[in-house]
């Protein structure tokens, strides 16, 4: 299973429940107050790729311990249309409550993962890498990345926290390239050692100034494919090399062929189109 912060898991969970069951289902109430103990199945109805089918489980033992869950797929295994991938067994009032919660998690959870893993299929026969943003929802983007994981990607940064990534309005507002590279550096070596830097260039006197530095990787914002192949031989493997901008199902393979490290795709999580499930009773 890939890893998971299943702290902050519960914490969308517990939101998104709150969010949709409010004060209580008013319509299972009046429809029938006491459902007997009920099966239903979830099931897939696309093909693609499966994330989230674990984050479902939880939300449904989250919202009621008496619940019995049997996973009949794993995350990241290609499913069909009209698989069964769990069945649940416990009350019928609760299992309706949590029913639109947990179908909005495995849609777009395995939407991210089926999206993804049609760029890594693209690229399989280089060494590039498909990255993620942090183009995620708002307060989704634990969900988002993991389903990024799942599909067989990397994940770039979680946040702001975690990796010094200096991008064109850094370098606008804070003097211009050399002046930032050479603050980072410094910032790095006193505050942050081992850190790692990743610049962004938009043009070869830019890259030739920032593999001057010692850095973790650059990015090379929107070049062409014959000045992307130009960047990797004039670096040769120094420094890592991310390829950002125009990358789509068409561009991905040619954009990997030219030799860059990774490439990183925006609409992995920004444009996702949601897997479609059903939770059916038996």
């Amino acid at each position: 299973m890939q890893s998971i912060n299943w702290s902050n898991i519960d914490t969308i969970i517990h939101n998104a429940l709150e969010e949709d069951i409010g004060s209580g289902d008013i319509t299972t109430a009046s429809v029938a107050q006491n459902l007997p103990r009920c099966t239903a199945n979830i099931i897939s109805k696309n093909d693609g790729t499966l994330a989230g089918l674990v984050i479902a489980e939880r939300a449904f033992k989250l919202h009621d311990e008496s619940l019995h869950i049997e996973r009949h797929a794993q995350e990241g295994e290609k499913i069909k249309y009209g698989q069964i991938l769990m069945k649940i067994e416990g009350p019928g009032a609760a299992i309706l409550e949590v029913e639109r919660t947990v179908l909005n998690i495995l849609g777009r959870c395995s939407g991210i993962a089926t999206a993804t893993n049609r760029f890594v299929e693209a690229v399989a026969n280089t060494k590039t890498i498909i990255l993620d943003t942090r183009k995620t929802a708002p307060l989704l983007r634990e969900l988002d990345k993991y389903s990024v994981r799942t599909g067989g990607g990397q994940n770039h940064r979680s946040g702001l926290y975690d990796m010094i990534l200096i991008k064109e309005n850094h370098i606008r507002f804070a003097g211009g390239l050399r002046d930032v590279l050479e603050n980072v550096i410094h910032f790095q070596q006193h505050n942050k050692a081992g850190i790692k830097i990743e610049v962004e260039v938009t043009n070869f006197d830019e890259l030739e100034l920032a593999c001057r530095f010692p850095l973790h990787r650059i990015m090379l914002d929107n070049f062409t494919l014959p000045d992307l192949a130009h960047a990797v031989s004039i670096v040769r493997g120094a420094i890592a090399l991310e390829a950002s901008g125009g990358v789509n199902l068409e561009t991905v393979a040619e954009i990997a062929a030219t030799g860059v490290d990774f490439i990183s795709v925006g609409a992995l999580t920004h444009s996702v189109k949601n897997a479609d499930f059903s939770l059916l009773f038996d």
